[in-house]
């Protein structure tokens, strides 16, 4: 946690011991609470997603920070934490949400989205409380690759694995306070219908729950983007001040090295869709020899300072082969936001 507003500064470190192994962990910023999630394993035996908080507060002060956390069973996996994005004092940002607003977790069920309400007390960590799943119904959908490694590349056979069995970072939150509250969320599907090119798309959801502070989060649109026949996957999704969505990801087939593109959509577009994708940077390079991860830790981010430019980072190949990959940061936004 750095000191001051200077991240070239000094720095105080926290660890916060966990029980198990805990893999793939994710980051959400609420305002009460840094809020954390993993996929837990005992050895090699999976045990179950846990989601922790940690004393935002005592943290921000160089303090003793202590964490409060649920452990969930084995059967639900890769939960992701609400990331604020807005109330950082930028002309016409969203607010925060209300004082004593729960973080919201979401995972992917059965042609629908699970959603946890977790509420955080310090003081008093016996009256925290971790409420759900909510069910939330979505579109029929099939986890892209069955949610292994099926996504083609250029001039090598080595196929890259899609991580279709989860959603993928961020669960962006927005507050249009006095309206509604948005949360945006993606993950790739299936969408080839053939084994010899079974290519995937973006799946991406903007939940939301009007007035702000009130009811039940619901889809208020959803689609999936996948213009042609090459395999896009490995998405991160948020949404700026004014209700622009934006959407980056890769993109890679058996004539396309693996690259980088985004798309997205303003207010006044058709309900569930996206505009013409542009290309951030074109691949010169496949990755090789058994090794199919790539770019897990994809994200989009809004710069704080305007509440406008989306920050958008992920891997990239700049010549075939292995353990060789270089990371991208590109940045970009939509005209009608000032």
């Amino acid at each position: 946690m750095s000191t001051t507003s200077d991240a070239r500064g000094t720095f105080n470190v926290y660890a916060f011991q966990q029980p198990n192994f805990n893999d793939y962990p994710k980051i959400g910023v609420w305002r009460d609470a840094y809020y954390a999630t993993f996929n837990m394993f005992s050895g090699n035996t999976f045990v179950g997603a846990r989601t922790c908080a940690f004393n935002r507060s005592a943290m921000l002060a160089g303090a003793a920070a202590t964490q409060v956390c649920f452990q969930l069973a084995a059967s639900f996996a890769s939960l992701l934490p609400a990331d604020l994005d807005g109330a950082s004092g930028a002309v016409g940002t969203t607010s925060p949400p209300a004082a004593g607003t729960p973080n919201f977790l979401v995972n992917f069920g059965t042609n629908s989205l699970n959603l946890w309400n977790f509420h955080v007390d310090f003081a008093t960590p016996a009256n925290s409380t971790l409420t759900g799943p909510t069910n939330i119904p979505v579109a029929t959908f099939s986890a892209a690759c069955n949610g292994g490694a099926c996504v083609q590349q250029l001039n090598t056979k080595e196929k890259l694995d899609s991580l279709g069995d989860r959603l993928m970072y961020r669960l962006t939150y927005r507050n249009f306070a006095g309206n509604h509250e948005s949360l945006v969320v993606n993950h790739s599907v299936t969408v080839g219908t053939t084994k010899r090119n079974p290519f995937t798309g973006v799946r991406w959801y903007e939940l939301r729950r009007t007035p702000s502070g009130s009811g039940s989060f619901s889809v208020f649109q959803q689609g999936t983007y996948s213009p042609d026949s090459t395999f896009r996957w490995m998405g991160s999704i948020a949404m700026d001040k004014t209700g622009d969505i934006a959407v980056g990801y890769s993109a890679s087939s058996s004539s396309v090295f693996p690259s980088i593109r985004y798309t997205g959509r303003v207010p006044a577009d058709a309900a569930g869709t996206l505009q013409a994708e542009t290309s951030l940077l074109a691949g010169s390079g496949s990755q090789l020899s058994n090794l199919n991860r790539w770019g897990d830790y994809s994200a989009i981010s809004v710069d704080p300072g305007d509440d406008c430019t989306f920050f958008y980072t992920t891997e990239y190949l700049k010549s075939s082969g292995t353990f060789n990959w270089s990371t991208r940061i590109g940045s970009f936004k939509f005209p009608g936001c000032q």
